[in-house]
């Protein structure tokens, strides 16, 4: 794997994260006084591993199947429904 290749991943999915629910959801986990911190962090650095391993595992399958524009109508669909529903559970 070249660096380029690791740099482009990496600034793509880190700025993709800041600011989303999943940051979000950990920095609210962080704010109560009850939870360590440090299993915060290990907890959402594990969830993260484990969702990107089922992303790469699930999609170097998947563009044999589906084409990638209706991949990205799928996620952009889910990204609305999930934010009407964090909204209504507020």
């Amino acid at each position: 794997m070249t660096t380029k290749i690791f740099l482009t991943i990496f600034i793509t999915v880190l700025f993709a994260e800041l600011g989303d629910k999943t940051q979000l959801a950990t920095l609210l986990f962080a704010t109560d006084k009850e939870n360590p911190k440090l299993m915060v962090f290990l907890a959402a650095a594990a969830a993260l591993v484990v969702a990107s391993g089922l992303a790469v595992l699930i999609g170097s399958n998947m563009d044999k199947y589906v084409n990638p524009k209706y991949l990205s109508w799928v996620a952009g669909t889910g990204f609305i429904l999930i934010g009407i529903w964090t909204i209504a559970k507020a």
